[in-house]
């Protein structure tokens, strides 16, 4: 309780109690409540900066935790591009020894995703800002570059296949099997200027004839289409073409029959007809061509199955001297 004040009248001679004006009272009330609310003000404040709450030691330990595993994610981040980066150097290998492709563009492999701006939303966080965006920014890069390897990839597989359709397109066995033959192989009738067996003149021979006895089985040289089945008699008689893509064409002459028809698809040994010796022909034989870009080549390019360097070698060279065709 507050004390009373008193002081001396020298007038009246006596003691007079003081008497506070209301105002006076309000202001003191006013200035002892703002003092309380400060101190109370600063008391939390120290308080909270030394004592933790359960809720905040907690929050603290999880953005302890959360900090390490974005830095272990880093790392593995890191690990993962360094694999990515090999993947890509093997891939452009395959690029370029295989099929002579371009490998990526690296401007393209390095290229980032957007700028600063995709990850402006977490730099508003102080304390693991920096970290997140980084790890962020390095995980946008990896999907990108593992969609460009990935489309990459397509592209050899692609190669591959068209490379391995090439290969069983183009004409690459003889039409008939060597142990059929009546005449060894080194000594068939090849390419070039020949006496022609009937007209006794010299004509360009387009073709190698394989003599073989009649009904021996014709073979495809290559997988294809056939595009031509027809009986004349007269020239190649009973004849099928085959096309087989690339630039390639393939004829068999003087057959006896013919196993398929036009329109039909055929893989490189099936056998298409048989040995014969219809239309202009001397002897039952095949009289095999092969065409590229519409114009015939050498065989003998054509038939390097079961045979050596050497022994192909020999072929070509005994292919080329002068001698008697059988149509």
């Amino acid at each position: 309780m507050r004390k009373e004040k008193f002081v001396y009248n020298k007038q009246t001679l006596r003691y007079e109690k003081v008497v506070e004006p209301l105002k006076v009272k309000l202001l003191r009330g006013f200035v002892y409540t703002c003092a309380i609310i400060f101190f109370s003000f600063v008391a939390f404040k120290v308080i909270d900066f030394i004592f933790e709450s359960p809720n905040e030691r907690a929050l603290k330990r999880e953005l302890q935790q959360a900090t390490t595993q974005y830095k272990a994610l880093n790392t593995q981040l890191n690990n993962y591009s360094k694999i990515l980066e090999n993947l890509k150097d093997r891939n452009e290998g395959a690029y370029t020894m295989a099929f002579g492709m371009n490998p990526i563009d690296r401007d393209v492999w390095d290229a980032g995703l957007g700028g600063a701006k995709q990850y402006s939303n977490l730099t508003k966080y102080p304390n693991t800002g920096d970290l997140m965006l980084e790890v962020t920014a390095k995980a946008d890069k990896l999907g990108r570059q593992m969609a460009i390897l990935s489309h990459s990839l397509d592209t050899i597989i692609n190669a591959a296949k068209d490379r391995e359709k090439k290969f069983a397109s183009i004409p690459s066995i003889k039409p008939i099997r060597e142990d059929k033959l009546n005449r060894g192989i080194r000594f068939l009738s090849g390419f070039g200027r020949r006496l022609h067996p009937i007209h006794k003149v010299m004509k360009m021979h387009k073709g190698i004839d394989f003599s073989a006895k009649s009904g021996t089985e014709i073979y495809a040289s290559g997988d294809g289409k056939v595009v031509k089945v027809l009986n004349k008699k007269t020239g190649y008689g009973k004849h099928i073409i085959i096309s087989h893509g690339y630039g390639y064409e393939t004829l068999y002459a003087h057959l006896s029959e013919a196993n398929v028809s036009v329109g039909d698809k055929v893989k490189k040994g099936e056998v298409i007809g048989l040995v014969g010796s219809t239309g202009t022909s001397t002897a039952p034989h095949l009289h095999y061509e092969v065409h590229y870009m519409g114009k015939a080549v050498n065989p003998i390019h054509f038939v390097l199955d079961g045979l050596s360097t050497e022994e192909y070698q020999k072929m070509i060279d005994l292919s080329s001297l002068n001698n008697q065709s059988f149509d």
